[in-house]
């Protein structure tokens, strides 16, 4: 579903980028990464480059410049206090530029926050030369704390509107990616999650941006995944203006994921085989340390390797007959655009219109905590594994019957772990293989001369299973522990202090 309106630009545009490697046959695959240093954020932007995989690099942004709490991460920085993320508002523009310089002309960088008001984020980006960029109104502001709803989206209606007018006068196109396909991470049925992505890709449509990609996280059904899939692309095209060019982004599993390295690596395989089953162009990977802690840089290459690998593999295997049910693909399609028809008939201005939906009930997250969401719809992971509405609440949707029987606490909890266990138990009789090895990349030069430190150098580092504190699996499987000489690169403070794991969904 790769589509251009417009002429691609030739500099490291994301939408551009991801429709060669599409045409080419292969597999955009991008990891979570972010690290307070610059230099050490350049040597992992420098690393993921220089990869023989097709790769978008990521600047992951920290918890307080989430949070709009600006002073605590200049702070944090003046103090040596380890930070969550890279800084970019408290690093300002020419360092955010330098860093993101390593990955060199070719390679696409992307900003990944979780902000509910991005504007000071996207003010850095678009000074620093960089327009790509994700989230939403509705998926980065319900999953992620209490800001209302309404301040979400008119922050970020000002906030598409800046970055992509500040980007076309600058001459690029400005790309923004829907987190709408994830929500929660789990138990939300596909529908809702398609339909939140198609609903903020048209609200970024509408405010300004060219050049978007539609989200759906990996859930607890290949069948039922890859319909979702089908799904999203045929409501994206019927939607969306055809003058917007648009791609599908596969999350990797964003739940509880396996803890054994064997378990995550097939997770992992799994995730990259329903990208090209289901038509996604481009892949946000998981690390085989998921479980237990936040991954090194080594780690994380390692996973763009699998997965790249799995994707090849994937692609040279005849098309399995029924690698997604139709009947998945048509009941999802039918209710999610329930959904979205029932949002649109609320108001020509789509920011109204969302607002008025979940205050209704149209619109309603299963198991989202958050005051603007009305917390009556209730879903569950069916026996054969699909995820399915145990009540609608308020939703417009007409289904057959489902159970509508109190979940129990037991039950939520063996629902939610039962992707990790199914995949720790395959992965003990049969073992996903090991990626087979490509020659790296040739070097690309940068776009501009780079302050951070030999790209050499930082290739050299990122890439050696030693740097950032990376260890072998312990003989049962499990990835050691981190050392404590790495622990300010990856240990990962929220506001407050407080430990937090930006890669359990966020970002």
């Amino acid at each position: 579903m790769t589509r251009s309106g417009q002429p691609p630009h030739p500099h490291s545009d994301l939408g551009a980028f991801v429709q060669e490697a599409a045409a080419a046959g292969e597999l955009v695959v991008q990891p979570r990464m972010g690290m307070v240093s610059p230099d050490e954020m350049a040597a992992g932007v420098a690393a993921v480059a220089a990869l023989p995989e097709r790769t978008v690099a990521t600047l992951t942004i920290d918890s307080y410049t989430r949070v709009g709490d600006h002073a605590a991460a200049t702070a944090a920085l003046r103090t040596g206090r380890p930070l969550n993320g890279f800084p970019i508002v408290s690093h300002g523009p020419r360092t955010a530029a330098r860093t993101a310089a390593a990955a060199g002309r070719r390679t696409p960088v992307q900003v990944r926050h979780g902000s509910a008001d991005p504007m000071a984020i996207f003010r850095t980006m678009a000074a620093a030369g960089l327009s790509a960029s994700e989230g939403g109104p509705v998926s980065y502001c319900l999953p992620y704390g209490r800001t209302p709803l309404a301040e979400s989206v008119a922050a970020w209606r000002d906030s598409v509107q800046f970055l992509t007018e500040e980007s076309r006068a600058a001459g690029r196109r400005a790309h923004l990616e829907s987190f709408g396909g994830c929500l929660l991470g789990q138990l939300c049925p596909p529908s809702m999650l398609v339909a939140v992505s198609v609903l903020e890709c048209l609200f970024f449509a509408r405010n300004g941006a060219t050049s978007v990609s539609l989200s759906y996280a990996q859930q607890t059904h290949a069948a039922q995944d890859a319909g979702a899939l089908a799904a999203l692309r045929m409501l994206a095209d019927e939607l969306l203006p055809p003058t917007v060019d648009r791609h599908i982004v596969l999350y990797t599993y964003m739940g509880v994921y396996p803890r054994t390295v064997p378990g995550a690596r097939l997770l992992l395989r799994r995730s990259a085989e329903l990208a090209v089953r289901g038509g996604a162009q481009r892949l946000i990977v998981k690390t085989e340390t998921e479980a237990h802690r936040i991954p090194t840089v080594a780690e994380n290459l390692t996973a763009l390797s699998v997965a790249a690998d799995a994707a090849r593999a994937a692609r040279a295997r005849p098309r399995a007959a029924g690698a997604h049910s139709g009947n998945d693909t048509e009941e999802i399609l039918a209710e999610a655009r329930a959904l979205v028809g029932a949002v649109l008939e609320l108001s020509d201005d789509l920011g109204v219109a969302l607002l008025k939906a979940f205050d209704r009930g149209l619109l309603d997250v299963p198991f989202c905590l958050h005051p603007d969401n009305r917390g009556e719809a209730r879903s569950a992971v069916a026996p054969d594994g699909r995820l399915q509405w145990t009540d609608l609440g308020a939703l417009p949707l007409l289904t057959t019957s489902r159970r509508t029987s109190p979940m129990t606490s037991r039950q939520l909890a063996g629902m939610l772990g039962r992707v990790s266990r199914e995949h720790d138990l395959a992965a003990e009789t049969a073992p996903p293989p090991e990626p087979a090895r490509r020659p790296p990349r040739a070097a690309s030069p940068t776009r501009s001369p780079s302050r951070c430190g030999s790209r050499s150098s930082a290739w050299a580092r990122a890439a050696s299973p030693s740097w950032s504190g990376s260890r072998p699996a312990a003989p049962n499987g499990r990835p050691r522990a981190a050392s404590r000489c790495s622990r300010s690169i990856r240990t990962r403070r929220g506001p407050g202090g407080s430990g937090e794991r930006t890669s359990r969904r966020g970002s």
